[in-house]
């Protein structure tokens, strides 16, 4: 008789371990929501916020941001980023240009995310120091060197050994000036309190440190001890949690965006790069990735994500159906159960390419937080890898490899699969339900 353990949970099994869904829109920031009120009615909404259904724009990340961190309500509309698919043509309409974020507030329609946020604070006053400040401005232009530095030294393909080196060399420089604007102050932040400078830096300052340790094992938190402290006290933060993403998000989202990101190639980095891909998670002691300890809760968190999309999921996956629903359900189980739930004797070999796909294709924050991205794909890659080692000794099949991930763009994330075009109303009905007497 087989050890109950290992028997995979049924849909409904699995369903009745998930939590209920968050509240959207008055609980923690996240990336789902379409409408956000911060306690007032939704007569009080002035704006609307259009951005990327990936939740992976840098311009919308930090206008996203400063509107959690100053709680106005605001309602959501998703647009697709035209590497991921099409742009919906009411966008188009809209917006002609097609570029992200858009913002409209008391019905004018306002582009460009500096642009927006001048608006934004003309409308409800600034995020501690405003973007003209005195003290604001030459921290946004060294935001801006640093930037360019990160793309001459990530986005250059064909570099020679000395060129890697002075190219590194140079973004080192950089960042050991924002190291040290960081450290003129008594605190974390920027400035003596949590602002407009932070917000800037926030987008690419996160999408640098998780791409130059990827292509070039590269760790800004262990190189620079000012940067490193301003992201713990970031990550105390709520609000930046919800719209922070992951390393492995980031390293294959950027390149089609970017143009290409380039490895040096040297062990260091092709074993950094094989840490994000495969894990374990954490990865590594200090984690480059995250100041925060899992919370509780990431397992049901990731559980509670994937059944609202299974169907879908499924009809995406390259594994046969059949195959794939049983793999799946072994892998939530593992997840669920905190134990392993090996994949049956005799299931298709696909199967295992199956889970490879799912756990290379998670989405952080579009799909579920940092933490519980990790611990889905941790079950994704422990079941997988329990089959590999089982059919390996058998006669089995070999497993097909997984499609890899695009470079030139990600069109396998198109979110025309996963979305339904939902009404601006949804989220106020769940308002109504939870204000019935």
């Amino acid at each position: 008789m087989p050890d109950p353990s290992t028997i995979p949970l049924s849909w409904p099994e699995l369903e009745a371990l998930a939590p209920d869904p968050p509240d959207r829109v008055e609980g923690p920031c996240n990336a789902q929501s379409r409408l956000r009120l911060f306690g007032q009615p939704e007569s009080a909404v002035r704006v609307t916020l259009y951005r990327d259904h990936h939740a992976w724009c840098p311009y919308c990340q930090k206008v996203w941001l400063w509107l959690e961190e100053k709680r106005i309500p605001y309602r959501v509309r998703k647009v697709t980023m035209f590497c991921y698919g099409e742009k919906e043509a009411w966008y188009g309409n809209l917006v002609p240009s097609g570029m992200l974020p858009a913002v409209e507030l008391d019905g004018r329609l306002h582009t460009e995310s500096d642009d927006i946020l001048a608006a934004l604070e003309q409308a409800f006053g600034p995020l501690g120091d405003g973007l003209l400040n005195a003290r604001v401005l030459p921290l946004r232009q060294l935001e801006r060197e640093l930037f360019r530095a990160w793309c001459l030294w990530l986005c250059r393909p064909g570099l020679t050994p000395r060129a890697e080196q002075l190219a590194a060399e140079a973004f080192d420089r950089v960042a050991e000036r924002v190291d040290g604007a960081l450290a003129t102050t008594a605190g974390p932040y920027f400035l003596e309190r949590f602002g407009t400078a932070d917000v800037v830096f926030t987008p690419y300052i996160e999408r640098m440190s998780a791409s130059l340790y990827y292509y070039k094992a590269y760790a800004i938190r262990q190189r620079h001890g000012a940067i490193a402290r301003w992201f713990e006290a970031m990550e105390t933060r709520e609000t930046y949690r919800g719209t922070q993403s992951d390393f492995h998000t980031h390293a294959h989202d950027l390149p089609p965006q970017m143009g290409g990101c380039h490895p040096s190639g040297t062990p260091a980095q092709q074993a950094a790069a094989e840490r994000v891909d495969h894990g374990p998670w954490p990865l590594g002691a200090p984690d480059p990735e995250t100041s925060v300890p899992e919370p509780a809760g990431a397992a049901a968190e990731a559980l509670q994500r994937v059944l609202r999309h299974r169907h879908t999921l499924g009809s995406v996956n390259p594994a046969p159906p059949e195959a794939f629903d049983l793999a799946l359900r072994c892998a939530l189980t593992a997840l669920a159960r905190d134990t392993p739930c090996p994949l049956p004797a005799g299931i298709d070999p696909a199967a295992v390419m199956g889970l490879h796909y799912l756990r290379d294709r998670i989405s952080v924050p579009r799909d579920m937080s940092l933490h519980a991205a990790r611990r889905l794909r941790q079950a994704l890659t422990a079941t997988a890898d329990s089959a590999i080692v089982a059919m390996a000794a058998g006669a089995a099949a070999a497993i097909p490899a997984a499609p890899a991930l695009p470079l030139r763009h990600r069109r396998d994330q198109n979110p025309a699969a996963f979305h339904r075009e939902a009404t601006l109303t949804s989220d106020s009905r769940s308002v109504a339900r939870r204000n019935r007497p």
